[in-house]
């Protein structure tokens, strides 16, 4: 049913098997925060709260405050594993690949919408880079970041 490209497994050195899935469902997740946060479609939940009388009634305080716990989730995730500067350089590439697109005529970002959507992907990107980067991290060294050491 699912495609064999998103259900890989990989065995760690410790006999562990680890499947690809997990990867897709973060991006697909952080693609969905992102979007569905804003985007220039006007289809999103800024639009949603924004255009009522009464903020407080329904379920808005309720996506409110699960919109506030996603952001707050993902803000963390990035800041924790990337770190600050480790943030700065992970938008600094995406704007340089923006950028690349940009140079080959495939978007234009002079035009709002086509500028909207490459922003609002690739803030999608940034979350999702800070919910894997310990994982890639360890495959391209082989050992997770650590806060201490042995020695001290």
């Amino acid at each position: 049913m699912i495609p064999n490209v998103l259900t890989n497994t990989t065995t760690t050195k410790g006999g562990k098997k680890i499947t690809h899935l997990a990867w897709w469902v973060t991006l697909i997740l952080s693609i969905a925060l992102a979007v569905g946060t804003w985007n220039p479609s006007g289809h999103h939940f800024i639009h949603y709260i924004s255009n009522v009388d009464d903020i407080l009634s329904g379920f808005k305080p309720f996506a409110i405050l699960i919109m506030l716990a996603l952001w707050l989730l993902a803000i963390k995730s990035i800041f924790q594993s990337l770190k600050y500067y480790g943030a700065i350089i992970t938008v600094i590439i995406i704007a340089a690949f923006i950028w690349g697109l940009q140079q080959y005529n495939l978007i234009n970002v002079a035009e709002f919408e086509q500028a909207g959507w490459a922003a609002t992907l690739g803030v999608g990107l940034l979350i999702w880079f800070g919910l894997n980067a310990s994982i890639i991290w360890k495959k391209l060294t082989g050992v997770y970041t650590t806060d201490s050491s042995d020695e001290d």
